[in-house]
């Protein structure tokens, strides 16, 4: 049982996160409540990276889950959302696979404890604020992609 609570309260800390950054929690939880998306505009608190979905489990995988940050999916679109650190520069500008969107551009956030319209949280916020890594991101997408330290022994 102690797990359960820890997990939920994980969970609820993540949404805590997500709430924080939109100027309006309140009307934020009004539209969750009304099953809509939240365009939460991307710059002061992340920045969002797009790809493919099936690619970005791979990279998941590769990145290993104590590296990750939030990481949203729509799995009726092909495709995810990385959350990365709001300085984010040109690091990932010749990544192919890897979309960088604009400072501004708002993101269709469900909440982070529950799926809305086929989009939810494959790595869920945690509640620090721990967004992955550009270097990490483009090292996973490049060429090859990043080895994890088991394909390094094969």
């Amino acid at each position: 049982m102690a797990t359960k609570a820890a997990a939920r309260s994980l969970r609820q800390a993540g949404q805590e996160w997500l709430l924080s950054c939109t100027p309006h929690p309140t009307a934020a939880l009004r539209a969750w409540d009304q099953e809509e998306l939240l365009p939460i505009p991307t710059g002061a608190h992340w920045r969002a990276v797009e790809a493919h979905l099936l690619p970005s489990v791979h990279a998941m995988k590769r990145i290993g889950s104590e590296r990750l940050g939030p990481v949203l999916v729509d799995v009726e679109a092909d495709r995810a959302w990385w959350l990365l650190p709001p300085t984010l520069g040109d690091e990932l500008d010749d990544v192919r696979p890897l979309l960088v969107r604009p400072v501004g551009w708002a993101l269709g956030c469900p909440p982070v404890l529950y799926s809305v319209g086929g989009r939810g949280w494959l790595e869920r916020p945690d509640g620090t604020g721990r967004l992955t890594d550009p270097v990490l991101l483009g090292a996973a997408f490049g060429p090859g992609g990043a080895r994890t330290e088991a394909e390094t022994h094969v």
